[in-house]
C-alpha cells in the first residue's frame, strides 16, 4: 500500500519521517521518468512533422494521425506528471513538518494539523512551499493556512502559472529575448520547483 493512501485512512503521526523520505524519492523518480517520456514524445512528434514537409498528401494524413495519437499519448504522460508534482510538493511538506514536531507540538500548531481530516490537510499542503523556509516563515505559512480560504492560494498560484506562459509566449513568438525573460523569471521569487525546471 503505498504511503499517501495510508495518509488517508491515518493520523500524520502514524507516518514515520522515513517513510515519507522513500516516498519523496520514489515520487521525484517518477516524475524524472514522465519529464523523459514527454520529451520523447515530442521528439518523436517534431520528426513525424519534419518527414512531412515534401511529401504526398497521403503520407502527410499518416503522418498527422500519428502526430495526434502521439498528441493523446503526451497529454496523459503530462496529466500523471502533474499528479506526481502534486504528491511530491505534499509529500516534501509533510516531512518538513514532521521534522519540526517537537517544536510545532510546543506551540500548538501541531494540534492543528492532526485535527484536519487528511484530504483538506494535503490540499493545505501542496498548496505552500515549506522546503527551504526557516521555522518562523514555516510557521506563518501553516497558520496563514489556517486563516486564510483556499481559493486566496489558487489565485496566487494560477498567477504565476499565466505570467509564465505568457512568458513563454512572448519568447515563442519573437516578442521577447529568451535570455532576458529567462533573467527577469529568475530575479522572481518562484517555487523551487519551477525554477529547477525553468
Amino acid at each position: 500500500m503505498r504511503i499517501l493512501d495510508r495518509f488517508r485512512k491515518n493520523p500524520i503521526e502514524k507516518l514515520s519521517l522515513r517513510e515519507l523520505q522513500e516516498e519523496e524519492i520514489r515520487l521525484r523518480n517518477r516524475l524524472e521518468r514522465t519529464k523523459k517520456e514527454i520529451n520523447s514524445i515530442e521528439k518523436k512528434k517534431k520528426q513525424l512533422f519534419q518527414e512531412g514537409i515534401g511529401a504526398d498528401v497521403l503520407k502527410k494524413k499518416m503522418l498527422a494521425q500519428e502526430i495526434k495519437s502521439l498528441d493523446m499519448e503526451q497529454k496523459l504522460k503530462l496529466r500523471d506528471f502533474m499528479t506526481a508534482q502534486r504528491q511530491y510538493t505534499f509529500v516534501k511538506n509533510l516531512i518538513v513538518v514532521k521534522k519540526y514536531e517537537k517544536e510545532l507540538r510546543r506551540i500548538g500548531i501541531w494540534e492543528k494539523l492532526s485535527k484536519v481530516e487528511p484530504e483538506q490537510l494535503e490540499n493545505v499542503l501542496v498548496k505552500v512551499s515549506l522546503d527551504g523556509k526557516e521555522f518562523d516563515e514555516m510557521v506563518s505559512s501553516l497558520n496563514r493556512v489556517f486563516e486564510m480560504e483556499i481559493a486566496e492560494f489558487e489565485a496566487a498560484e494560477d498567477q504565476t502559472e499565466k505570467e509564465l506562459m505568457e512568458a513563454w509566449a512572448k519568447v515563442e513568438t519573437g516578442e521577447a529575448d529568451v535570455n532576458e525573460v529567462a533573467t527577469k523569471i529568475a530575479s522572481k521569487e518562484l517555487p523551487k520547483d519551477l525554477e529547477e525546471e525553468l
